[in-house]
């Protein structure tokens, strides 16, 4: 299992609810990380959601999986240690 796996893993073991700001970090990293940069349609102004997810997401335009990844796996240990 790589460490990508594993932070997806990890991150489900939380017992606190991260901020919305670090579950937008960790949604457009793994997205990034593996789908690479943002696609599909921006969802509507009533989406509010589904338009904050996107626009975190299409911030990382340009930056690598590989580095989406280990932004993803820090933030994970990160928060593996203030929320367990």
């Amino acid at each position: 299992m790589s460490q990508f796996e594993q932070a997806q893993t990890d991150v489900k073991t939380l017992t606190k609810r991260p901020s919305n700001d670090d579950l937008l970090f960790l949604y457009a990293h793994f997205k990034q990380g593996s789908d690479g940069d943002v696609s599909g349609k921006r969802p509507g102004m009533l989406d509010m959601v589904g338009r904050a997810k996107y626009d975190a997401w299409a911030k990382l335009k340009g930056t690598s999986q590989e580095q989406a990844q280990q932004q993803y796996i820090a933030k994970v240990k990160e928060l593996l240690k203030t929320h367990k």
